[in-house]
C-alpha cells in the first residue's frame, strides 16, 4: 500500500490521480460524516491499546449498533477493530507459546462483519490463543466460503434446535446419525454433540445443558463512568 502511494501514485498524471482518489474520498467522507465516528477515530493516538488488552486479560466492550452509527459505518468500524485484534493476536508470534494468555473475541450479529479476512483468523487463531465466539441467526447469512472455514476449523460441534435448512447441513456433520427432524425438534436445553478430544472424534450423542444462573448487580453505571474517566477524551471536532 505504501509503495503504491509513494511510487505509482506519484507518477500518475493529475487527472488519473483525481480519478484514483475520488472514490476513496467519497467513502471516507461518508464514514467521518458521523460525529460519533469522528470522536472515535479523530485523535493522533488512541487511549485503547488492543495488544495490552489481549495480553493482560482486560475487557473491551464495543457498541456497534447500526441504529447509532448507520449500517455501513458500523460494519466498517467493526471490521477495523477486528483487524486490529487479528494483528495483535499475530504479534504473539514473538511470545513463547506457554506465555500466551487466552483471549476471547465475542462477535454478535457476525454476518455484519464476516469478511473473507476472517478465514485467516479462523485457521490461525488457535495457535495465538485467540478464541472466537461468533453469533448469528442462521447459516445462510454467511458466505459459503466463511461457512466452510468455520466447520473446517471447529472440532467439537454442538447443535441446539435449528431451522430446517441448517438441520439439513448438520445431519451430514453428525454422520446422519440424527435426522433433520431430530434436530428441528430438540427441546429447551437439549443438544446433540460431536466431540473432538486429542484429535479423536466421538460419535454424536444427545445431552442436556443447564440453565444459566440469574445473576444481577448494579455495577454497570459505575463501570461506564470509570471507563470514561480513564480512557475517554474530549471531542476534538
Amino acid at each position: 500500500l505504501k509503495n503504491f502511494w509513494e511510487g505509482e501514485f506519484e507518477k500518475m498524471p493529475d487527472k488519473l490521480k483525481s480519478e484514483a482518489v475520488s472514490p476513496i474520498q467519497n467513502k471516507i467522507g461518508q464514514f467521518v460524516s458521523s460525529r460519533m465516528i469522528r470522536n472515535i477515530i479523530g485523535h493522533p493516538t488512541s487511549s485503547i491499546n488492543l495488544q495490552e488488552i489481549m495480553d493482560e486479560g482486560k475487557i473491551l466492550i464495543l457498541n456497534l449498533s447500526q441504529g447509532k452509527l448507520g449500517e455501513d459505518n458500523a460494519a466498517l468500524l467493526g471490521a477495523m477493530i477486528i483487524t486490529q485484534i487479528q494483528l495483535a493476536a499475530m504479534n504473539r508470534s514473538f511470545v513463547q507459546e506457554n506465555a500466551r494468555r487466552d483471549f476471547f473475541l465475542y462477535v454478535d450479529e457476525f454476518q455484519n462483519f464476516a469478511t473473507t479476512s476472517f478465514i485467516k483468523i479462523l485457521s490461525e487463531a488457535r495457535k495465538y490463543r485467540l478464541s472466537l465466539i461468533l453469533a448469528n441467526q442462521y447459516s445462510d447469512q454467511l458466505e459459503e466460503e466463511i461457512q466452510r472455514a468455520i466447520f473446517g476449523n471447529a472440532g467439537t460441534l454442538i447443535s441446539f434446535v435449528v431451522g430446517a435448512h441448517d438441520a439439513y447441513s448438520l445431519t451430514k456433520e453428525f454422520a446422519e446419525t440424527y435426522s433433520e427432524n431430530d434436530l428441528v425438534s430438540l427441546g429447551k436445553f437439549e443438544t446433540v454433540i460431536k466431540l473432538s478430544i486429542d484429535g479423536m472424534t466421538s460419535g454424536p450423542f444427545p445431552a442436556t445443558t443447564l440453565p444459566l444462573p440469574n445473576l444481577k448487580n448494579d455495577n454497570k453505571d459505575a463501570i461506564v463512568r470509570l471507563s470514561k474517566e480513564r480512557f475517554g477524551r474530549k471531542p476534538t471536532f
